[in-house]
């Protein structure tokens, strides 16, 4: 049948989840990090999820759905109550209390120093040419992970230049910079240490975009080099072929 049921743009989700907290029928839920409609007949079309979205992603649409099935909403909504399934939001904003025991000062360890290379370090702010960026080892971390990991200064950033950064509070794609970043130095290795929430796959997605647009950069050169051309933008760097293949680490860390 055509009726009215919400549609949600994951292209505009900052995965806050406060649409499925609203949504009385359970027909929202959080799948990697973005809202979902996880079943048209659990929709009622009265849209109770769109006001508490801030950005915008969710409308109403006319289109081919299931018959909006009350029993069926029953039955899943008493299967979650008897699973104690209360939070529906995004797994970075659910609350937690870690009962860690206090120390005394002689029992607390040595203070570790810093191992923080360069300054500035958040993603948004450190300039592309930067000098320390040249024949570097980058570590590139989620905001989080230096609170939630006791060791990160000399497990991982000992040794390299470190950038930070959060895809959902900074609501902007990294992958450009990071690109550029990487094309324009002389970058001998990437490090990404993200925590284990699903929001935080976007800072690991915008390093591995930013890898595949320098392999497409890099095939173009190759087509044209073996074609016998070649443009002034092939000639601004020797790295894009060194730079494209390189591997990314990956450490993800949980709390």
């Amino acid at each position: 049948m055509i009726r009215r049921i919400i549609h949600i743009d994951e292209s505009k989700c900052n995965g806050c989840g406060a649409c499925a907290n609203a949504c009385h029928e359970g027909a929202i839920g959080m799948v990697n990090g973005k809202a979902k409609l996880l079943r048209d007949d659990y929709c009622d079309g009265l849209g109770d999820c769109l006001p508490t979205c801030p950005t915008g992603a969710i409308t109403f649409v006319e289109r081919e759905a299931l018959e909006y099935d009350r029993e069926a909403v029953e039955k899943n909504m008493k299967a979650k109550a008897e699973k104690k399934e209360v939070f529906h939001g995004c797994p970075s904003s659910r609350m937690h209390t870690f009962n860690r025991t206090s120390e005394s000062i002689e029992q607390m360890p040595a203070v570790n120093k810093s191992q923080l290379g360069q300054w500035p370090c958040q993603i948004k702010l450190v300039p592309i040419n930067a000098p320390y960026f040249n024949n570097a080892e980058l570590l590139i971390a989620a905001d989080c992970t230096a609170y939630a990991y006791a060791n990160m200064h000399n497990e991982f950033m000992r040794g390299k230049i470190t950038i930070i950064g959060c895809p959902k509070l900074d609501d902007i794609d990294y992958s450009e910079k990071l690109t550029e970043i990487i094309r324009q130095n002389d970058i001998k290795s990437v490090t990404i240490v993200r925590m284990e929430v699903p929001c935080c796959g976007g800072l690991e997605h915008a390093a591995k975009e930013a890898f595949l647009q320098l392999k497409g950069l890099c095939q173009r050169r190759s087509a044209h080099d073996r074609a016998g051309e070649r443009s002034s933008a092939d000639a601004e760097g020797e790295q894009y072929y060194a730079v494209s293949f390189r591997e990314i680490l990956h450490a993800g860390i949980s709390g």
